[in-house]
């Protein structure tokens, strides 16, 4: 790698400060291998249709599912070919649904560079996305046809999770479990994919697999509730993004349908009846939202599904692993106080 290649280290990506050194090297030297894969594996006889892969993919980010991936591996045999092939194909997969995402919520910007819808247009970005499924299945199909078959259920449940949260709830379903639902296919599945396939890569007992498998659809889904708590929660000097994003889109999230669902403040049900294009109302909306119950119980769930996780750590064998996945835990809760 070049020196403006940056590799995300894990206590810097995951709060991992405690974490044994010699797991950190493992996992960035692992890191180190899977950036190369991922460059390598997105070239093309066509300039452009490489530039624009290369897109997300010189713009960086925590590269959460492949440190997860190398992590569930340190279990067993640790970052064997397979592992790093594995670890790729999940980042592949994931930077494919950004693409497709940006398009979706018309975003502008990812990662601090223009997205490629903006940059170019939908339909650049569209076709980059599947050019990396594409990519992403030709590395899955090394690995045999069962991580081929996962891929695909895992494909199944991201699109399906898309769709449900495209159409939104049906009459008389209860918003809360249809949002759990939604982010459970959206983002709990493929890291859950992450953590399966480092166990198996790896080598790994069964059980311990599959212990990884749940973790990682418990600990994926406590992410996604704590950037939902920290949109609300967070001044942007702290969190270094800026507040009431979701507002703005119009999306409803986890603390949002809380506070709607229990006695709301009706200024604050008028506020998020649609999308807020206005900062001051913004920051009324916050304000509102900062003063309801529906941000603590948000953070009781989130203590929930990360509590949850946590348990499906006794299955493993103690380790550094094993410490530094219930640090992962804890931090998911941590980072929105």
């Amino acid at each position: 790698m070049t020196a403006d290649q940056t590799v995300p280290r894990l206590p810097a990506s995951l709060g991992l400060d405690q974490a044994d050194p010699v797991l950190v090297d493992a996992i960035t030297d692992g890191l180190v291998r899977v950036e190369d894969v991922l460059r390598t594996v997105v070239q093309s006889e066509v300039e452009f249709v490489e530039q624009a892969a290369l897109h997300l993919v010189r713009a960086g980010g925590k590269r959460f599912r492949p440190l997860f991936t190398l992590l569930s591996a340190q279990f067993a045999d640790g970052n064997t070919d397979e592992v790093i092939t594995a670890a790729a194909a999940v980042e592949l997969v994931h930077l494919a649904t950004l693409y497709h995402d940006d398009v979706m919520d018309e975003a502008t910007m990812r990662r601090g560079a223009k997205s490629v819808n903006a940059r170019w247009d939908n339909t650049i970005a569209i076709l980059t996305g599947d050019f990396l499924f594409a990519h992403a299945s030709g590395l899955v199909a090394e690995l045999g046809s069962d991580a081929a078959r996962i891929i695909a259920e895992t494909m199944g449940q991201l699109v399906t999770g898309q769709m449900r949260e495209t159409i939104g709830p049906g009459d008389g379903d209860d918003l809360v479990g249809h949002y759990l639902a939604v982010i459970g296919q959206k983002t709990g599945s493929l890291i859950a994919t992450s953590g399966r396939y480092g166990g198996m890569f790896s080598h790994a007992a069964p059980e311990h697999t599959e212990a990884l498998h749940r973790f990682g659809d418990l600990i994926g889904t406590a992410f996604q509730i704590s950037d939902d708590i920290i949109d609300i929660a967070s001044p942007a000097d702290e969190s270094g993004k800026i507040p009431g994003t979701d507002l703005r889109e119009g999306v409803k999230t986890l603390p949002m349908l809380y506070a709607l669902a229990q006695d709301p403040d009706p200024r604050l049900t008028e506020l998020l009846a649609g999308p807020i294009t206005d900062d001051e109302l913004v920051d009324e909306a916050l304000t509102l939202l900062r003063k309801s119950s529906g941000l603590e119980q948000a953070v009781r769930t989130l203590s929930d599904y990360a509590e949850r996780a946590r348990a499906e750590l006794v299955t493993l064998p103690p380790c550094s692993a094993r410490d530094a996945l219930d640090m992962l835990a804890q931090y998911v809760v941590a980072r929105t106080r």
